[in-house]
């Protein structure tokens, strides 16, 4: 299961918000993240940055990461903010330094890195405590938008592995389309 990549040729389609925010609202990775604007937080798949400017306005720096220089090219097209540095690197390979981050977020994208060794670097580069927020196209949906059914998980499923890097489950919730896991760092 997982490891789809969105193609980044459809990239424009990212910034369609009313259909973004059908997935995913702004106040929900906001209430996620409980950001004081002193943080640094790490889009983890950070596309076309579309919520990244969601979370800049409220924290102190924002990586924003993501596997294709295609992505971060329309995000400097379309200005990126100033406490936004772009980040070309897997997840599973992040190159920051054990504790530095206070916050993560990964939106749309937890299917197309979810493994071991994903996960445990996620926990590796949080600051003890640090929430992460995953919001996901959810494998009970019905495929019509988003990564084919197989290539999706379950909230259940995404909490479990979760829990097994280490990670404590504040919140889940399924949607029709969509799933939102609220997890902190152990």
């Amino acid at each position: 299961m997982g490891h789809h990549t969105f193609d980044a040729g459809k990239a424009a389609k990212l910034e369609d918000a009313a259909a973004r925010y059908r997935s995913v609202s702004r106040e929900e990775l906001l209430w996620g993240l409980d950001l004081t604007g002193t943080e640094t937080v790490v889009d983890l798949g950070s596309g076309t940055g579309f919520y990244t400017d969601d979370v800049a306005p409220h924290a102190d720096r924002v990586y924003a990461v993501d596997i294709q220089d295609a992505m971060h090219d329309h995000y400097r097209e379309k200005g990126v903010p100033a406490n936004v540095d772009l980040v070309t690197s897997g997840i599973e390979d992040l190159p920051f330094d054990g504790g530095e981050l206070d916050a993560a977020v990964s939106t749309m994208t937890y299917h197309e890195f979810a493994t071991d060794d994903a996960l445990a670097e996620i926990r590796r580069v949080l600051a003890s405590g640090g929430p992460l927020v995953v919001a996901d196209w959810s494998a009970d949906g019905t495929g019509e938008d988003g990564p084919p059914l197989a290539e999706r998980f379950t909230a259940d499923e995404a909490a479990t592995a979760l829990e097994d890097a280490g990670f404590e489950i504040e919140f889940r919730a399924t949607r029709p389309e969509t799933f939102l896991v609220v997890a902190t760092r152990r």
